[in-house]
């Protein structure tokens, strides 16, 4: 984007350290995340927290020899291409991605994006299968809603991420058959029923009429990339004018770490999960 060398190196730097070098990389497997003292080592729901890598692979995917050497960049997609694995084959990973909440939609987001770094086209065509057979059936309510997030202590919160996830993972998979940014099933239900339903919502909090996040409400909303998505997709540009006017430099610190906290991180989770030792 910039053609400035000095930042694909730096990001070159961060890419050897996380996934090549083997005195510092990251193991590729979650066994441990989000593990609770005295309760147990980890958890599945800490899959989600690597819902940020979803962006280091898609950006990985734009460097060159500047930033990282063909051999080194093999170590990278092997990297991934071990995580997806463990992901798609492990309990943990199976389980995840079971869940009826935003975390299987942060899930199906970050198999899509590793899958498309290392080129594996059948794992995004089943992503693309459970977006229509799974996520639209079961988390996405005839009116628009999520109404397994509704049920949350932060649904306002809750709604707007998973509908971002949803979003971000319909666009992902352009490419990969139907385009799901702009398809409905036969009840209409599809991204742009969910955005239709928390437009008005976004637009003026205060008509929000399901109760009010327990925490971090009034920092909300701030600027959605689902719509964003969703205003070209289904060609609103009401949507899009909207996206424009929300804030892009959130202060609170927990909505700049939005796509760990309102997804659920270990702070949030720490009182309610429970898992066997």
């Amino acid at each position: 984007m910039t053609k400035d060398p000095r930042y694909a190196k730096h990001a070159g730097d961060h890419l050897r350290a996380w996934f090549v070098n083997p005195k510092t990389r990251m193991n590729p497997n979650l066994e441990y995340a989000q593990g609770i003292h005295g309760i147990c080592l980890g958890t599945d729901s800490g899959i989600i927290d690597t819902l940020h890598l979803v962006e280091v692979a898609r950006a990985t995917g734009f460097l060159n020899s500047e930033a990282v050497s063909k051999t080194e960049m093999q170590e990278v997609k092997q990297w991934f291409r071990e995580y997806l694995k463990w992901m798609k084959a492990s309990k943990r990973g199976k389980d995840e991605s079971e869940t009826p909440n935003n975390h299987a939609t942060c899930w199906a987001l970050q198999a899509a994006e590793f899958a498309r770094l290392i080129g594996d086209q059948a794992t995004r065509q089943q992503e693309s299968h459970w977006f229509i057979t799974t996520l639209l059936h079961n988390q996405l309510g005839l009116k628009g809603s999520f109404p397994q997030e509704l049920k949350r202590t932060k649904p306002y919160s809750y709604s707007i991420f998973n509908f971002d996830v949803m979003a971000t993972l319909a666009q992902s998979l352009k490419g990969s058959g139907i385009d799901l940014t702009n398809f409905a099933l036969s009840d209409s239900r599809g991204l742009c029923k969910a955005a239709q339903f928390l437009y008005p919502y976004l637009k003026d909090k205060n008509k929000w009429p399901y109760r009010a996040d327990i925490e971090h409400f009034n920092a909300l909303p701030v600027r959605s990339p689902g719509l964003l998505f969703a205003g070209l997709a289904c060609h609103r540009p009401e949507y899009i004018a909207l996206w424009k006017t929300l804030n892009p430099d959130p202060t609170d610190p927990e909505i700049l770490d939005c796509w760990f906290q309102r997804a659920g991180g270990a702070g949030s989770m720490a009182g309610r999960v429970s898992c066997p030792r």
